[in-house]
């Protein structure tokens, strides 16, 4: 398995194909076990480019990808260095991430991102912020702000809802300040009199702080305007404005003198309720809801109606920060605008759940139609002989096209496929394909991977004689890769399998060697033809010391039992010269071709990967 299927390209790997320039110069590696021999396609050489991980630290850059279905955030290899972290944890989710945002931001990429009135036509929408990080002491007992700039494409699901979105973070020059800096911002808005945003925010920040010393619980209610944007096309933004101002000072009509209110956004007021709970805030979400609708605006255009819908939510039960609480009633305000009928929707867990599981079910449709039209194919990624630079076999990765023809990440595919029941028809056919392309192309050896579900399923030995014996002669240029996470579960059904796969003619290969620490005395058990060692150690390997120690014990691990080494995630050309002088027998990686997708025509030019 590559770094292809865990992260999306632009995080791990440099745009365009990269070839081991001066290959052929270098020592070959040690004698290993043969295995199978090395296919005669080959790319002319192209001049590597620098490591990209130093160009994105020189200008204070990082990419990242947002999987908003699981909330996992996956950040470049650069991340810690540009944002001065030794560890990431702390990000690695978009909830983690903003709870970092420092409270004077006027957005947040959440609010980019669910309140674009745009929608993707297929090549995602574009979204462009500025907020601050609060990511460590500024030395005199606070928090220091790192200003950012966060630009990138956000990428719809099935449902045409915001599914993933992947971009780059620039840290802003001379953007490091400390938290407790006078920003200069008016604590109030001029149009309304209400609280500035980032004056809000910091009332929230009391808020919070009093609850804590109290014990009590306070609300946020966000309101929107329903008929602005209908207002201000028809009869121009100075009596939207009118509007706004007559919206924000009705309703501060009907709160309690310890309420404040504040402008959130153009068209939402921001209302903080002292001292209350999920019932109190529901009673008093209606009451301005009513007030609102209950008489209309005067207006230099005469007379105008509106009405307004609510999202509610109540901290600290349902909210610990600011920014938590501001991006959980955010997604009740969202909730209360796709429903006609409600006006106001209290955030409760159960709304990002319901969410959740809607679009795994409309996924897992798409998955099913999928397989049914046709739809999976295979993209081959080249893994070359580190001795010749050239490639002596593809690993066969799976693509799903949508019926617009665009591609499903397999990251956001296989979570889904696991937890439906779909991974195992996924695996069959891309066996499948992979035997036929085998079948068209005698000269062509291929590794395909098998999820643990389908190796632990008693009945795949008898489906894939079936479906060998359609395509006879393939077998033996195949390749089976079981994770080693799954081998070490059940070593004695890893076993097992791994006989079955013998067998049937295929050989075995142990994929993410490394991540699950297998015993000595197990891998010697399990009898695989090759290791592919796991990208996650290969990939620093040339700045990390401890990666450097892990690997290399791998690889001695390996040569001690005579078998053949890949490494995954090959990336740079420093890192190509280190491992080769520890011999390892095969790369993987950007540096040597990403996949592409293959046809079964024999002259195909598998190579172009």
């Amino acid at each position: 398995m590559t770094s292809v299927e865990r992260n999306s390209l632009l995080l791990k790997k440099p745009i365009g194909h990269l070839s081991p320039a001066g290959a052929h110069q270098q020592p070959p590696a040690p004698p290993a076990r043969p295995f199978g021999a090395a296919a005669t396609l080959q790319k002319p050489a192209q001049p590597a480019l620098p490591d990209p991980r130093v160009i994105l630290n020189s200008i204070g850059e990082v990419v990242y990808d947002w999987d908003i279905a699981s909330d996992r955030l996956t950040w470049g290899a650069n991340a810690r260095d540009v944002f001065g972290l030794a560890d990431l944890a702390p990000l690695a989710t978009g909830q983690s991430f903003a709870e970092h945002q420092s409270d004077d931001s006027q957005t947040s990429r959440f609010n980019a991102i669910f309140q674009s009135s745009e929608k993707d036509p297929g090549s995602g929408v574009r979204y462009h912020i500025r907020y601050g990080l609060m990511l460590g002491d500024n030395g005199r007992g606070g928090q220091s702000i790192m200003r950012v700039e966060d630009s990138g494409r956000w990428f719809a699901g099935p449902d045409g809802r915001p599914a993933r979105a992947h971009g780059v973070v620039r840290r802003m020059e001379g953007g490091q300040e400390s938290a407790s800096a006078d920003h200069a911002v008016p604590p109030h808005d001029v149009l309304t009199g209400a609280l500035s945003r980032s004056a809000f925010a910091e009332h929230l920040g009391k808020m919070f702080a009093e609850a804590a010393r109290n014990q009590t619980s306070f609300a946020l209610l966000l309101a929107s305007i329903d008929t602005l944007p209908l207002v201000n096309r028809s009869f121009g933004y100075d009596v939207g404005d009118e509007l706004i101002a007559g919206v924000a000072k009705r309703v501060a009509s009907q709160m309690r003198g310890t309420d404040v209110i504040g402008r959130y956004t153009g068209n939402k007021l921001a209302l903080a309720l002292d001292a209350c709970d999920p019932e109190q805030m529901m009673i008093a979400a209606q009451r301005f809801i009513h007030s609102v609708a209950s008489a209309p605006f005067q207006t230099t255009s005469g007379p105008l109606q509106t009405s307004i819908r609510i999202g509610g939510v109540v901290a600290p039960r349902h909210a610990r920060t600011t920014q938590i609480m501001l991006q959980r009633a955010e997604e009740a305000l969202q909730t209360a605008r796709n429903q006609a009928a409600t006006r106001v929707v209290a955030y409760e867990p159960s709304l990002a759940r319901d969410d959740s599981r809607i679009r795994t079910q409309m996924l897992a449709e798409q998955i099913v139609a999928a397989l049914n039209d046709r739809r999976i194919a295979i993209a081959l990624q080249p893994i070359v002989d580190a001795a010749t630079g050239k490639p002596a076999f593809y690993e066969s990765l799976m693509r799903m096209h949508l019926e617009d023809g665009s591609l499903v990440a397999p990251s956001v595919i296989f979570p889904v496929a696991e937890k439906v029941g779909l991974v195992q028809l996924l695996d069959q056919r891309v066996l499948e394909l992979s035997l036929e392309r085998l079948a068209a192309d005698p000269d062509l050896r291929l590794s395909v991977n098998m999820s643990s579900s389908t190796a632990h399923d008693p009945d795949w030995p008898t489906r894939a004689q079936a479906a060998m014996a359609k395509c006879p002669g393939a077998a033996e240029r195949l390749i089976i890769e079981i994770t080693e996470s799954c081998a070490i579960e059940d070593v004695e059904a890893a076993r097992r399998v791994i006989a079955s796969i013998k067998k049937l003619g295929a050989k075995v290969a142990m994929d993410d060697f490394g991540a699950g620490h297998t015993s000595f005395k197990n891998l010697r058990l399990l009898d695989v033809d090759l290791l592919k060692i796991d990208g996650a150690f290969v990939q620093n390997v040339a700045h990390s010391p401890d990666d450097r120690f892990f690997v290399r014990t791998l690889i001695d691990l390996a040569r001690h039992l005579d078998i053949p080494t890949v490494a995954e995630w090959v990336e740079t050309e420093e890192t190509v010269t280190l491992l080769r002088e520890w011999g390892v027998n095969y790369f993987q990686g950007a540096y040597f071709g990403q996949a592409v997708e293959s046809a079964l025509a024999p002259d195909a030019d598998v190579a172009a990967a």
